[in-house]
């Protein structure tokens, strides 16, 4: 039987995440935010949701599926209710 050794990460390693977590997180909001005041046409609300998965990917390479179960939703009923889409 082998056993797997895990690595903790450091501290610099956790702070530079939390770091990253916040700044996705605070793009996010902020988009939301302005998609949901609904000055936006249509296509922007669009693009400012697909810039902000692009971050994601940029801030976490390979975790496009997390942000897709975590934020997509968000983003699609925000959008269906501002633009009254069904």
């Amino acid at each position: 039987m082998s056993s797997v050794q895990r690595i903790s990460p450091t501290n610099a390693e956790i702070d530079e995440e939390s770091r990253r977590v916040r700044r996705l997180r605070i793009v996010v909001n902020l988009s939301l935010s302005l998609i949901a005041q609904g000055d936006l046409p249509y296509s922007e609300a669009q693009e400012l949701a697909a810039a902000a998965r692009e971050l994601a990917e940029v801030l976490f390479p390979g975790k496009g599926e997390v942000y897709d179960l975590l934020y997509r939703p968000k983003f699609r009923s925000l959008i269906n209710e501002v633009y009254r889409l069904q």
